[in-house]
């Protein structure tokens, strides 16, 4: 994997989460593997890319962090994860990619599909079997969260 695709989406969560979320993310060592095994994680958020790159990204929250994120970006103390955290942990994935899409000087630029969110714990997320996945873990005043990668470039 190239790093030059992957840092922009670090630096994306950096951005981001300073900026909309008063957040200043600590990164920590980055994780290399193959994922599809079932996750504790309860939401995750997931969004495609097309284009020169393809791939997916995904950030994953405990519970407790999507909380505070959430409640942060909207003003007000959410305790109990609903609709309005669900779209809030879509938005935040859709800012990061939308960051690191903006670094990428592709032409014709890249694509980003719609932000899916899922609830849950033991799930798996398929992908083509040759994929390498790079976890990239995050500590926060607001909780521990996880940045994931994998795509391709053509």
């Amino acid at each position: 994997m190239d790093v030059h695709f992957i840092n922009p989406f670090v630096e994306g969560v950096d951005s981001v989460f300073q900026t909309m979320l008063q957040v200043e993310p600590k990164r920590c060592p980055v994780q290399v593997g193959h994922k599809g095994n079932g996750h504790s994680a309860a939401l995750t958020s997931l969004v495609g890319i097309s284009g020169q790159v393809q791939g997916v990204v995904v950030l994953r929250f405990p519970p407790e962090t999507a909380l505070q994120l959430a409640s942060r970006m909207l003003g007000t103390n959410l305790d109990t994860v609903n609709d309005e955290v669900v779209d809030a942990i879509a938005e935040i994935v859709n800012m990061v990619a939308g960051s690191a899409k903006a670094k990428f000087n592709c032409d014709p630029p890249l694509d980003l599909g719609l932000p899916t969110v899922v609830l849950g714990s033991n799930y798996k997320v398929k992908y083509p079997s040759g994929a390498t996945w790079l976890k990239v873990p995050f500590e926060s005043e607001a909780g521990n969260f996880t940045l994931e990668l994998t795509f391709e470039s053509h």
